[in-house]
């Protein structure tokens, strides 16, 4: 075992083991110890960083520590997790509630480094009576992953989360409405003439999310090619549009989609309406649009102007207004219940029910091939009389009354 010596005033650090160290320190001559899970140099910038919260004043003995200030802590630095990166801003949102609103109010008068597996098994058995399963398990998981950090600062030798007895479980999880081909025919058909028809029929015939076609600029579209490019999606905080991020799944999530022609050609309508807004040029008045420039950024769906104001192409379109609009015209439609984010499944459901390979199906939608299989591969009516069709050929001849 090495020591890494430093001047008193400067703390010390002391390998325990791989990537394992202890730091030791004085706030106003009064000694700390942790242990620190990481590399030699992140355990040296988490030293300078608890020497200099003792400068600051924000220095907090671990042994005091409480379960809501650890909480505060980590949402104040972004949630980070096993890789040190904040998450987006509609993930801590979603995490901030989880914590402040279920866990600190039971839980957060307890010292961190005395929170124990019992304490946390009666909280769940409280949280079932109060939540839904999906609700409990994503509490827990979000529980877990701030107590797994302040392991990796020092703050805990072990997570009580390992001898928590039963752990919250998802549930039965619903897919939603389930859409044959021919309905999710009817139903992008039934959006012809309105503000959502192009939206829902890009979400319909690449399966792209509801953010990733929010999302999409026209520079992602490739007319020689035939394809769209998915590179970013909408952030949402507090149900309002913020920002871009990179798409959901990471590595994934960054996808280019070969499309139709016939989306192509209702995708290049749009743009012709949008270069005819950026010359002035009203519908119907032939004019040579070839020298009209939309900004890089512009969207293929903006937001759309309040009367009065200006067309703007870079305004993000609300999400939750789409999936407000969608929803009640697919119910006159007589598909009530039929979520946007169905169209989605709907998309999956019909390549694999042609029979398109699941990788390929996996791949254009940004999914890996477990998490399709699992949550996607919808049975439809079409498709489980198919696999009833196949069987009969199977047992035909063999089987007696």
């Amino acid at each position: 075992m090495s020591s890494k010596r430093r001047d008193r005033g400067d703390g010390g650090i002391d390998e325990r083991g791989p990537d394992s160290y202890r730091l030791r320190y004085r706030i106003r001559n009064q000694r700390y110890s942790v242990t620190f899970k990481g590399t030699l140099k992140d355990a040296r910038k988490e030293l300078r960083r608890l020497l200099r919260s003792g400068d600051t004043g924000e220095h907090v003995d671990p042994s005091r520590l409480t379960t809501r200030q650890w909480v505060e802590q980590w949402i104040a630095a972004g949630a980070p997790g096993r890789r040190q990166a904040r998450v987006s801003a509609r993930s801590l949102q979603r995490y901030e509630i989880a914590l402040r609103c279920h866990v600190a109010p039971v839980l957060g008068t307890r010292p961190l480094q005395q929170l124990s597996a019992p304490e946390i098994d009666s909280f769940y058995m409280r949280l079932s009576e109060q939540a839904s399963p999906a609700t409990a398990r994503f509490i827990h998981d979000v529980l877990n992953a701030c107590l797994q950090t302040a392991v990796r600062k020092g703050l805990l030798a072990i997570s009580p989360m390992t001898r928590v007895l039963k752990i919250p479980t998802r549930g039965e999880v619903s897919h939603g409405v389930a859409l044959d081909a021919d309905q999710l025919r009817v139903v992008v058909a039934g959006f012809q003439g309105r503000v959502l028809y192009p939206i829902v029929a890009t979400a319909a015939f690449t399966g792209a999310r509801r953010n990733e076609v929010l999302a999409l600029r026209w520079n992602d579209l490739d007319v020689a090619a035939k394809t769209l490019r998915i590179e970013r999606s909408i952030d949402e905080v507090s149900g309002r549009p913020r920002a871009t991020k990179a798409p959901k799944t990471g590595g994934r999530g960054k996808r280019t989609i070969v499309i139709d022609d016939d989306l192509q050609r209702l995708l290049c309508a749009e743009r012709e309406k949008h270069l005819r807004i950026k010359a002035g040029v009203p519908d119907g008045v032939a004019v040579d649009l070839g020298l009209v420039k939309l900004p890089d950024d512009a969207l293929m769906f903006p937001n759309p102007p309040a009367p009065g104001e200006d067309f703007s192409f870079t305004q993000l379109r609300n999400p939750n207004t789409v999936t407000k609009h969608f929803m009640q015209h697919a119910r006159a439609l007589g598909f009530a219940g039929l979520r946007f984010h169905d169209l989605r499944g709907a998309h999956e459901t019909a390549l694999l029910d042609a029979g398109v390979p699941v990788r390929v199906v996996a791949d254009r939608c940004g999914h890996d091939v477990v998490t399709l299989l699992k949550s996607y591969a919808k049975r439809t009516r079409k498709a489980d009389t198919s696999a009833a069709a196949v069987i009969g050929m199977l047992a035909k001849g063999v089987l007696e009354a």
